[in-house]
C-alpha cells in the first residue's frame, strides 16, 4: 500500500474516524483505524462493533493495500505535521509517513484481523437538510435517559411519518421525568411507501457522533446541505458527502409518549421566554438541594409567580409579566429540566400549558404550534 495526500485532507479524515476508537483488552484491533486504498482513493474506518465510520479522502494511490494503526497516535501524529504532501507506505508491520522534514515509522496489525463493517442496503431512504437535523438532534438528544436499565429509552427515536402530504421527521427522547420532541421535513423519500410510518431508536452516542462529525463540516465551504439516512433492519446509516456512519439501533417498543398530551388544558400562558428564565435561575439558588424544586403559578391575568423555599438558605419570589388564560394554577418543577427545554425554545415568547399540579407540564414554541414540543412531569409534594 503506498498513497499521497494533503496534511489537510488525511488529518480532517483521521478526525472524523477516529473518535469512536476504543481500547479493548479482548479486542486491541478496536483501537486502530483501517487504512485502505482503491481505485477510487483512500477510505478510513472505526468500529467499536456497536458503530462504525468511514471517511473517504482525496489521495494520489500509488498502490493498492490495507492495514492498521493505532487510530489516536496517528490522528495525534497527522495533526502536528506541516500543512504539505504526506507520503504514506505500508513497510511489512509498519506504516511509514514522510512530510517535510517529518518521517516516522507506526507500528500495526494486518488488516484480516480487523472487524467486518456492515453494508446497510435498504429500500427506506430519506434525505432532510443537514441543519435542520443537526438542531433537531440538538434540542432532543439532552434528553435521553442516562440509565440504561431501560434500553428502549437510552436512545432517539426516529419516526418518519409519510402519509401526509409534505412526509416530516419526528425525533423524540425521554428519561420519563422530560420529553423532548421536534419535527422536520423530509426532503425526499426513495422506494415505496407502502407504510404510513416508519420509526427506529437511534443510541444517544451514534447521534451525539453525528452531530459531531456535521460540526466538522460547518463551516466549510461549499459542503451538500442536505444529508442521507438508510433505515434496515436492525441498523441505521447516516451518509453525508464522503462520511458514513452505520449504527446498531435499539430493539424494543418506544412508549407512546403522546397520550400523555391532553386535548384542552385549563391554564395556558404565553410569557416572554429570556425573562422567565432569568426567573427561574434567580429562583434556583433557593431550591432544596437534590430536589431542585421550584414552584410556578398561573394567575388569570398576567402574572406568572415563580418560587422556592430553602430552610437552609432561605426563599425568593419573582414574577414575570404574561398573558395567562384559564384558571388559576400552580406546578412544582424541577427548575433544571425547565431550563432545558426553556433554552431549546427559539421564540421570543413560550406557550405553557398545564391542566393541574400533578400533570405533566407542556412548553411549545410562542404560539407557532408544536415544532418543537417539551414536556417537564411535576414534582408530586
Amino acid at each position: 500500500m503506498k498513497f499521497s495526500c494533503t496534511q489537510e485532507n488525511l488529518r480532517q479524515g483521521l478526525f472524523i474516524v477516529s473518535h469512536i476508537a476504543n481500547r479493548s483488552v479482548n479486542l486491541p484491533i478496536l483501537e486502530n483505524v483501517l487504512i485502505r486504498t482503491e481505485e477510487g482513493g483512500l477510505k478510513l474506518m472505526t468500529t467499536n462493533l456497536e458503530m462504525a465510520i468511514s471517511c473517504a479522502i482525496r489521495s494520489k494511490v500509488e498502490s493498492k493495500g490495507e492495514f492498521t494503526v493505532p487510530s489516536k497516535l496517528i490522528s495525534d501524529y497527522v495533526s502536528l505535521l506541516p500543512k504539505d504532501r504526506v507520503d504514506v507506505e505500508q513497510i511489512e508491520n509498519s506504516l511509514s509517513v514522510s512530510c517535510g522534514t517529518y518521517q516516522t515509522k507506526l507500528n500495526g496489525i494486518g488488516a484480516s484481523e480487523f472487524p467486518l463493517i456492515p453494508t446497510v442496503e435498504s429500500e427506506h431512504r430519506f434525505t432532510v437538510k443537514v441543519n435542520a437535523l443537526r438542531k433537531a438532534i440538538g434540542q432532543v438528544n439532552f434528553a435521553v435517559a442516562a440509565n440504561e436499565s431501560r434500553p428502549e429509552i437510552s436512545g432517539v427515536l426516529f419516526k418518519f411519518s409519510l402519509n401526509s402530504s409534505i412526509p416530516y421527521l419526528v425525533l423524540a427522547a425521554t428519561d420519563s421525568y422530560r420529553l423532548a420532541e421536534k419535527s422536520i421535513d423530509i426532503d425526499k423519500v426513495n422506494g415505496p411507501q407502502t407504510e404510513d410510518s416508519l420509526s427506529v431508536i437511534v443510541p444517544s452516542r451514534a447521534v451525539s457522533e453525528l452531530v459531531r462529525i456535521l460540526g466538522v463540516f460547518k463551516d466549510t465551504v461549499d459542503n451538500p446541505e442536505k444529508i442521507d439516512i438508510i433505515v434496515a433492519e436492525n441498523q441505521i446509516m447516516f451518509r453525508y458527502d464522503q462520511v458514513e456512519l452505520v449504527s446498531r439501533t435499539i430493539d424494543g417498543k418506544y412508549p407512546d409518549y403522546r397520550q400523555l398530551i391532553p386535548e384542552s388544558f385549563e391554564t395556558e400562558a404565553v410569557i416572554p421566554k429570556d425573562e422567565l428564565i432569568r426567573a427561574v435561575k434567580a429562583t434556583s439558588l433557593f431550591s432544596r438541594t437534590g430536589l431542585n424544586d421550584i414552584n410556578v403559578k398561573f394567575t388569570a391575568g398576567a402574572t406568572i409567580g415563580i418560587s422556592a423555599n430553602n430552610p437552609q438558605t432561605g426563599e425568593h419570589r419573582a414574577e414575570v409579566e404574561g398573558e395567562v388564560t384559564g384558571k388559576e394554577n400552580s406546578i412544582t418543577v424541577n427548575h433544571r429540566y425547565l431550563l432545558d427545554g426553556l433554552n431549546n425554545i427559539e421564540t421570543e415568547k413560550v406557550m405553557v400549558q398545564m391542566i393541574d399540579g400533578m400533570s405533566p407540564c407542556l412548553l411549545r414554541q410562542g404560539t407557532k404550534g408544536s415544532e418543537y414540543l417539551y414536556i417537564v412531569m411535576p414534582i408530586r409534594q
